[in-house]
C-alpha cells in the first residue's frame, strides 16, 4: 500500500503596523498615538500607520494630505528604513530557529514551512505560539499568524488572524474559505472584481459553482488560477533563498536640497547605510548606481561598474560624489538621493586589487569594530562625526 503524503504545515507571519510599530516601541510617548510613517507631511504618502491611525480611515498608499484631514491629530514620521531592516533581520533570525525553509516576501512577512519541524516543537499552532511569544518577548513587537497546509490558504489565515492574532484553516476548510468575499483571492483587482460581480458572484462559494472551462473561456490563464484558488489549491512550494539583485537605500527631503556639502552629507549616510547591509548579506556589488531626483519630479541615474567590487562605506562616498558631479544638481534643486549596489557577488570571491591589501586591511577591520558597536547600541546609536550635523537637523526637524 502506498504511503499517504504528509500534508504540509505552512505558516504566514505578518508583522502588524511593522514601520508604525516600530516607531511606537522605539519611541514610548508614540504608543496609544495615531502614527503616520512616510516622510512629509504635504507631498508624501503613507508608507504605513498605526491602528490608532486606521481607526480614522488612514491606510497605506493614501497621500499624507490626505490623512491628516482624517487624522489631524496624527504625528508623521519619517520612513527609516535601515532600522525597520535592522529590527527585520531580527526577526527573521527568530524564524529561522524554528525552520530553514523561509521565503521572505518582504522586511515584515513571511511563509514558513514547518512540516518537518512538527516532531521537534510541536504542532504548527505550537510553532506559530512560540514564535510570536519570542517576537513579542525579544522585540516588544506583535506579529499576526496564519496556519494551512498550503500558502494561498496560510495568507487568507493571518488576515483572518490579524490584529496580533492566531488563526488556523480548520480541517473542514470549505467553512472558512466559500463565505469570503472575492476580493480576498489573489489576483481579483477592482477589474477582475467588477467583472465577476457581473456574473452574479459575490463569495467564493459563488464561485466554486462556476465550471472550469467556462472560467478559462472567460478570464484565460488567470480562469484557471481562479478555480484553483475557488478550491484552496495552491502547489506552490516554500522557497527558502531568494537571489538578492541589488542593495540600496534613497531619501527623500523636506525641502529640497541646493547645497552640494549637504547633498554629500546625505551620500555619505546613504554609503554607511548600504555597506551595513551588504556586510550583513556577505556580499559586495559590482556596480554602484546613483539616484537623482529634482524638484520637477525628473529623475536621472549615474552607474559606474568596478569589477573587483565595492563594499566599503568610504569607496562608495567617494565613486557617489563622483556620480553626482555627472548631473545637475546643485544648477537644479533635489528632492531625492539614493544610493544602490547591482550585480552582487559574494564578498570573499573578488581580490580587491582596485585598492591596496594594507588599505583594505583597515578598512575590514574598521567595519567590523563600526558593526561590534552598533550590534550592541543599535544602528543610529553609532555614526560618522561628518554625519553629526545631519543627525542634529535630522532631530530637530522630528
Amino acid at each position: 500500500m502506498r504511503k499517504k503524503p504528509t500534508e504540509r504545515t505552512i505558516l504566514h507571519l505578518d508583522m502588524d503596523a511593522f514601520y508604525a510599530s516600530v516607531e511606537q516601541r522605539d519611541r514610548s510617548e508614540l504608543r496609544g498615538h495615531p502614527v503616520i510613517v512616510g516622510g512629509h507631511r504635504m507631498r508624501g504618502v503613507v508608507c504605513a500607520c498605526s491602528y490608532e491611525a486606521r481607526a480614522f480611515g488612514v491606510h497605506s498608499a493614501m497621500p499624507i494630505s490626505r490623512a491628516l484631514r482624517l487624522c489631524p491629530q496624527a504625528i508623521v514620521l519619517p520612513v527609516r528604513m535601515s532600522r525597520y531592516q535592522e529590527v527585520s533581520d531580527q526577526v527573521f533570525a527568530i524564524f529561522g530557529r524554528y525552520t530553514d525553509l523561509v521565503e521572505g516576501l518582504s522586511v515584515d512577512e513571511a511563509f514558513l514551512d514547518v512540516t518537518g519541524s512538527r516532531r521537534l516543537f510541536g504542532s504548527g499552532w505550537d510553532i506559530a505560539k512560540k514564535i510570536r511569544q519570542d517576537v513579542r518577548g525579544e522585540l516588544q513587537l506583535a506579529i499576526s499568524a496564519g496556519i494551512a497546509p498550503n500558502k494561498f490558504l496560510a495568507k487568507l489565515a493571518s488576515e483572518q488572524a490579524k490584529p496580533d492574532g492566531i488563526f488556523q484553516v480548520p480541517e473542514v476548510m470549505d467553512d472558512f474559505l466559500l463565505p469570503l468575499p472575492l476580493k480576498r483571492l489573489w489576483g481579483v483587482g477592482p477589474v477582475m472584481l467588477r467583472e465577476l460581480e457581473t456574473l452574479g458572484l459575490q463569495t467564493v462559494g459563488d464561485l466554486r459553482k462556476m465550471a472550469s472551462p467556462f472560467l478559462e473561456s472567460r478570464f484565460g490563464q488567470a480562469g484557471m488560477q481562479l478555480f484553483k484558488l475557488a478550491w484552496g489549491q495552491d502547489a506552490r512550494e516554500v522557497i527558502p533563498e531568494r537571489e538578492l539583485k541589488s542593495i540600496g537605500h534613497e531619501d527623500t527631503f523636506e525641502k529640497d536640497l541646493w547645497q552640494c556639502d549637504l547633498m554629500h552629507e546625505v551620500l555619505l549616510d546613504l554609503a554607511e547605510r548600504v555597506s551595513t547591509r551588504l556586510r550583513r548579506n556577505g556580499v559586495m556589488g559590482t556596480t554602484i548606481t546613483l539616484k537623482v531626483k529634482y524638484a520637477d519630479f525628473s529623475t536621472v541615474t549615474r552607474s559606474r561598474t568596478v569589477p573587483d567590487g565595492i563594499r566599503h562605506a568610504k569607496d562608495m562616498f567617494d565613486m557617489a560624489k563622483e556620480l553626482l558631479e555627472r548631473t545637475e544638481a546643485g544648477s537644479k534643486a533635489v528632492r531625492l538621493l539614493g544610493i544602490s549596489l547591482n550585480n552582487l557577488v559574494a564578498a570573499d570571491s573578488r581580490q580587491g586589487m582596485l585598492f591596496g591589501g594594507d588599505r583594505q586591511q583597515r578598512f575590514n577591520n574598521l567595519d567590523q569594530a563600526v558593526d561590534n558597536l552598533r550590534e550592541r547600541y543599535g544602528q543610529s546609536g553609532v555614526f560618522r562625526g561628518t554625519l553629526i550635523g545631519r543627525r542634529q537637523r535630522d532631530s530637530a526637524d522630528k
